[in-house]
Protein backbone atom coordinates (compact mmCIF):
# COMPACT_ATOMS: atom_id res chain seq x y z
CA UNK A 1 0.00 0.00 0.00
CA UNK A 2 1.22 3.55 -0.72
CA UNK A 3 -0.22 6.35 0.73
CA UNK A 4 0.08 9.67 -0.88
CA UNK A 5 -0.55 12.79 1.15
CA UNK A 6 -1.49 16.08 -1.09
CA UNK A 7 -1.36 19.81 0.19
CA UNK A 8 -3.12 22.83 -1.06
CA UNK A 9 -2.95 26.05 -0.92
CA UNK A 10 -6.89 27.83 -1.60
CA UNK A 11 -7.12 30.98 -3.24
CA UNK A 12 -10.36 33.04 -2.56
CA UNK A 13 -11.06 34.33 -6.29
CA UNK A 14 -12.31 37.79 -4.06
CA UNK A 15 -12.11 38.12 -0.19
CA UNK A 16 -13.76 40.45 1.25
CA UNK A 17 -13.38 41.80 4.66
CA UNK A 18 -16.87 41.90 5.97
CA UNK A 19 -20.00 41.28 3.27
CA UNK A 20 -22.20 42.71 5.97
CA UNK A 21 -22.10 45.60 8.13
CA UNK A 22 -23.63 47.12 11.06
CA UNK A 23 -24.49 51.20 12.14
CA UNK A 24 -25.31 52.56 15.28
CA UNK A 25 -25.24 55.84 17.12
CA UNK A 26 -26.94 58.78 18.50
CA UNK A 27 -29.64 60.83 15.96
CA UNK A 28 -26.82 63.36 13.57
CA UNK A 29 -23.72 61.60 15.38
CA UNK A 30 -21.89 60.09 11.95
CA UNK A 31 -20.60 57.06 12.09
CA UNK A 32 -18.33 55.03 9.43
CA UNK A 33 -17.30 51.63 8.55
CA UNK A 34 -14.83 50.17 6.08
CA UNK A 35 -14.93 47.13 3.90
CA UNK A 36 -11.98 46.04 2.01
CA UNK A 37 -11.69 43.78 -1.25
CA UNK A 38 -8.96 42.09 -2.76
CA UNK A 39 -7.98 39.68 -4.69
CA UNK A 40 -4.74 37.41 -5.46
CA UNK A 41 -5.60 36.09 -9.28
CA UNK A 42 -3.25 37.05 -11.96
CA UNK A 43 -6.40 38.95 -13.65
CA UNK A 44 -7.22 42.42 -12.13
CA UNK A 45 -9.73 42.99 -10.57
CA UNK A 46 -12.45 45.88 -11.74
CA UNK A 47 -15.47 46.91 -9.68
CA UNK A 48 -18.57 49.00 -10.62
CA UNK A 49 -21.17 50.35 -8.44
CA UNK A 50 -24.59 49.10 -8.97
CA UNK A 51 -27.66 48.75 -6.95
CA UNK A 52 -27.52 51.12 -3.91
CA UNK A 53 -30.66 51.07 -1.83
CA UNK A 54 -29.49 53.10 1.16
CA UNK A 55 -29.63 56.67 -0.47
CA UNK A 56 -30.73 59.43 1.73
CA UNK A 57 -29.80 57.64 4.90
CA UNK A 58 -25.86 56.50 3.70
CA UNK A 59 -23.24 57.53 1.66
CA UNK A 60 -20.27 55.55 0.28
CA UNK A 61 -17.24 56.09 -1.27
CA UNK A 62 -14.98 52.85 -3.34
CA UNK A 63 -11.48 53.59 -3.54
CA UNK A 64 -8.59 51.57 -5.43
CA UNK A 65 -6.06 51.36 -3.06
CA UNK A 66 -3.94 48.84 -5.55
CA UNK A 67 -4.72 48.54 -8.81
CA UNK A 68 -6.90 46.21 -9.71
CA UNK A 69 -5.72 44.35 -6.59
CA UNK A 70 -7.60 45.97 -3.32
CA UNK A 71 -10.31 48.41 -2.75
CA UNK A 72 -11.73 49.71 -0.02
CA UNK A 73 -15.29 50.93 0.53
CA UNK A 74 -15.93 53.48 3.20
CA UNK A 75 -19.99 54.12 4.61
CA UNK A 76 -20.81 56.69 6.23
CA UNK A 77 -24.23 57.80 7.87
CA UNK A 78 -26.00 60.95 7.25
CA UNK A 79 -27.40 63.14 9.99
CA UNK A 80 -31.16 62.59 10.15
CA UNK A 81 -33.69 61.38 12.52
CA UNK A 82 -33.64 58.52 14.72
CA UNK A 83 -34.46 55.38 12.36
CA UNK A 84 -34.05 51.54 11.52
CA UNK A 85 -32.93 50.61 7.58
CA UNK A 86 -31.61 47.66 6.26
CA UNK A 87 -30.54 47.79 2.80
CA UNK A 88 -27.17 46.66 0.40
CA UNK A 89 -24.80 47.55 -1.66
CA UNK A 90 -23.99 45.48 -5.46
CA UNK A 91 -21.02 45.56 -7.27
CA UNK A 92 -20.27 44.58 -10.16
CA UNK A 93 -17.20 42.27 -11.05
CA UNK A 94 -15.37 41.82 -14.17
CA UNK A 95 -14.59 38.04 -13.04
CA UNK A 96 -17.40 36.05 -14.85
CA UNK A 97 -16.98 32.97 -11.82
CA UNK A 98 -18.48 35.62 -9.47
CA UNK A 99 -19.75 38.79 -11.36
CA UNK A 100 -21.07 40.62 -8.50
CA UNK A 101 -20.81 41.14 -4.51
CA UNK A 102 -23.36 42.32 -2.30
CA UNK A 103 -22.37 43.70 1.03
CA UNK A 104 -25.94 44.31 3.01
CA UNK A 105 -25.87 46.78 5.76
CA UNK A 106 -27.83 47.38 8.53
CA UNK A 107 -28.37 50.46 10.60
CA UNK A 108 -30.32 51.70 13.84
CA UNK A 109 -30.04 55.25 15.19
CA UNK A 110 -31.68 56.54 18.31
CA UNK A 111 -32.66 59.69 19.85
CA UNK A 112 -30.07 62.14 21.72
CA UNK A 113 -30.53 61.60 25.37
CA UNK A 114 -30.52 65.23 26.86
CA UNK A 115 -30.17 66.47 30.57
CA UNK A 116 -27.04 63.89 30.93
Amino acid sequence: MVTLTLSARVRPLIWVSSSRIYLSGKEGEPVHRRVEIRTDMDKPLELTPGAFTLSGQLTYELKEIEKGRRFEILFSSLPGSPRTYRGFLKLRTNYPRKPELTIRIRGRFTGRNHGS
